[in-house]
């Protein structure tokens, strides 16, 4: 077997030392905070033991034509957000998680993604930083690409450790690190809901869109909206926050029970306004922050049929407020959603990049804290990197109805929501 010495602790004070394959494939959900699954992992090691450092996650690409480009960009990503750290990484562990496909075996699918290891280790050492392990996890099994002795490592793969056995776990537990169960488990609890409670979601949001966008498209008519955006989000995370407490695994469904339609589309829509977004983002700490979180995960579950990229605002208010409270995994989570659905969603795109350089969210929070400090009637702007914008996924982007049409009403709101202002900085053409 490839033996390999990479150290990690859960604390300053602690060290452990991961030894080969099998214990990298063990600690991987202590790294992430959960279990990935159809995803690529990449972590940066640095020293002559093999520190952890930056690391990434991406979903699997469905083509196989990206996966050139992907394992380039993929490379680069955490080769230059290491240097901007201050360290160039001196190797890379590479993780491919992924359960087989229908009729196909662990096996197959290691081997269906074998040509997406070689093209990530290649990348890497383009860069100069060497690939010092690349593994596949699938079904409860893990493959080394990199050992090419079958007596350590066999054509059916190892067995994981049972969860909560490894070495790495005993030590997470001990620095009272936890794993919030898999990455699909975590996407679910922000998806959009399919059950039949929701099924007049869509007609509520197309009644609110009708009745809000007149009043958008007006300059005060656009502030009442706002103001009636955020007392409402007040009045529900109120309601959330006094409910009765439940079972954790019921949670999500008790604060869906506590929302009417008419209330999430209207917040929904108000939300799509970049400027009502910011000052929502200003509910990121203290005793609202929990509510407020609550309330944006409700709210994304609600933007359902054809107002699925709407979910880009409270998706990514979910992963500032996770961000902002110490949850890096929520937040990578909510974030990466929020991409999903809009991949041009600036605030989204800026938080997500600042959370994976592991940048701190004190100067955001002071920005946000300045604004909402009681400067009335001005339009305040961070002093320091770009401006916090809201999304609008564009009218020729929108969701259809069945019948294909585009829905009037929330095209026309979502091109106000991205023109520049007249005062400020002026914004810019993305709106976001």
């Amino acid at each position: 077997m490839n033996k390999r010495h990479e150290s990690t602790g859960p604390t300053d004070e602690q060290q452990i030392t991961l030894r080969g394959p099998a214990e990298l494939a063990d600690a991987l959900p202590y790294l992430m905070g959960f279990y990935p699954n159809d995803s690529v992992v990449m972590v940066a090691l640095h020293g002559g033991r093999g520190r952890f450092g930056g690391r990434l996650r991406l979903g699997i690409p469905r083509s196989e034509q990206e996966w050139p480009h992907v394992a380039e960009q993929l490379a680069e990503c955490l080769v230059k957000g290491s240097e901007r750290r201050g360290e160039h990484p001196d190797a890379i562990v590479i993780f491919l998680c992924q359960d087989p496909g229908e009729g196909e075996t662990p096996g197959q699918a290691m081997e269906r993604l074998r040509p997406l290891a070689q093209r990530l280790r290649t990348a890497c050492g383009a860069l100069d930083v060497p690939v010092l392990e690349a593994l596949c996890i699938s079904a409860g099994r893990y493959w080394s690409y990199c050992c090419p002795d079958a007596r350590c490592c066999p054509t059916d793969g190892n067995v994981l450790s049972l969860p909560g056995t490894s070495v790495m776990a005993a030590a997470a537990t001990y620095a009272g690190i936890q794993v919030r169960g898999s990455l699909r488990e975590m996407e679910a609890r922000l998806a959009p809901l399919k059950t039949q409670a929701v099924a007049e979601q869509p007609q509520a949001l197309d009644s609110a869109g009708a009745a809000l966008v007149p009043r958008i498209l007006d300059e005060e008519g656009r502030k009442e909206v706002a103001r009636e955006t955020l007392a409402l989000a007040r009045v529900m995370m109120k309601r959330l926050r006094e409910a009765p407490a439940t079972a954790s695994s019921a949670a999500d469904s008790r604060d869906d029970s506590l929302i009417s339609h008419d209330e999430a589309a209207a917040v929904i829509l108000g939300l799509q306004d970049r400027d009502t977004r910011d000052k929502a983002a200003e509910w990121m700490e203290g005793a609202e922050a929990q509510s407020a979180l609550r309330l944006w995960r409700a709210l994304s579950r609600r933007c359902v049929g054809p107002y699925e990229e709407h979910a880009a605002a409270p998706l990514t208010l979910a992963g500032w407020v996770s961000w902002s409270t110490g949850d890096e995994p929520g937040a990578r989570v909510a974030l990466g959603l929020a991409l999903r659905v809009d991949p041009d969603y600036t605030f989204a795109q800026l938080l997500h990049q600042a959370c994976n350089q592991g940048l701190d969210p004190e100067a955001l929070r002071r920005c946000l804290r300045s604004e909402g400090s009681g400067h009335t009637g001005k339009d305040h702007r961070p002093e320091h990197g770009a401006r916090l914008r809201a999304a609008r996924p564009s009218a020729g982007r929108g969701k259809r109805t069945q019948s294909g049409s585009v829905r009037p009403g929330t095209a026309i709101a979502r091109r106000r929501a991205r023109e520049p202002r007249a005062h400020g900085r002026g914004g810019n053409r993305g709106g976001r």
